[in-house]
């Protein structure tokens, strides 16, 4: 049976955590690792935590160097045989996502599995903004501007430990810079879930502004740089259009 962590990194989450951390513990599939890394929360976001310390794996609270440095702690303090991020605006859609997950891997033999995501209203989570569809997988995707949605991106720990984690010298684009560095660049066998597994509430850093979108995209060419690769002309640009093109999708 594999054994699955999932790690939720807080800061100052005390509105939004609780939705988090019941929609992982009541998960029909039982050997999950849960693990919170906490940026040294001001709020009553310890509390929150430690009002669920018997059914959380791991959990800390320091200091860190940013979303990814965070997400770095957490991957390092994981044991399970597959890692998966649930951040703290995001919730699984139903109760049986991580065992619908761990099916999939075992029916694909995958080093890795994605899913379909919903951004919701932040107030009304009932309430659909975009949906994003990722589609099958076929071997040079990365350079017509495809990603999957990284909270769906569940991974082999031996993936993490084979290839490294995520890349402290991106502020914005070190999961897109990870998931090319596996998929594209390392041929990792995926596998995709056809269903819409987490809720995403609004406001993901990257897209709050058109100044973050501009460095966004800087950043992923960088990703294409330090990993010795070279994107089509039109790569980067395709994958912002795809992401306005999912508006109007139904």
């Amino acid at each position: 049976m594999l054994k699955v962590s999932i790690i939720t990194i807080t800061y100052n989450s005390e509105s939004t955590l609780i939705d988090t951390i019941d929609s992982v513990l009541n998960q029909t599939y039982k050997n999950i690792e849960y693990i919170i890394v906490d940026g040294g929360s001001v709020d009553s976001t310890l509390s929150i935590i430690h009002s669920y310390k018997d059914k959380i794996a791991k959990h800390i609270s320091e200091k860190d160097n940013g979303l990814y440095d965070a997400l770095n702690k957490g991957i390092g303090m994981a044991t399970g045989d597959v890692i998966g991020i649930l951040h703290s605006d995001d919730f699984y859609t139903n109760h049986h996502i991580i065992e619908q997950v761990v099916n999939t891997f075992k029916l694909n033999q995958a080093d890795a599995v994605y899913a379909d995501l919903f951004y919701v209203d932040k107030y009304d989570t009932n309430k659909i903004h975009r949906k994003w569809k990722s589609g099958h997988y076929k071997q040079g995707m990365f350079l017509q501007g495809w990603m999957p949605p990284h909270p769906t991106f569940f991974v082999k720990r031996h993936c993490y430990e084979q290839y490294g984690s995520f890349n402290l010298n991106l502020v914005s684009a070190a999961d897109y810079e990870l998931m090319l560095r596996f998929i594209h660049k390392h041929r990792i066998k995926l596998a995709y879930l056809p269903e819409f597994i987490i809720k995403m509430r609004v406001g993901g850093k990257s897209n709050v502004s058109l100044q973050n979108r501009i460095r966004a995209n800087r950043e992923d060419r960088k990703a294409w740089k330090m990993n010795g690769l070279k994107p089509y002309f039109y790569t980067l640009y395709m994958k912002p259009l795809r992401k306005i093109i999912q508006l109007f999708k139904k």
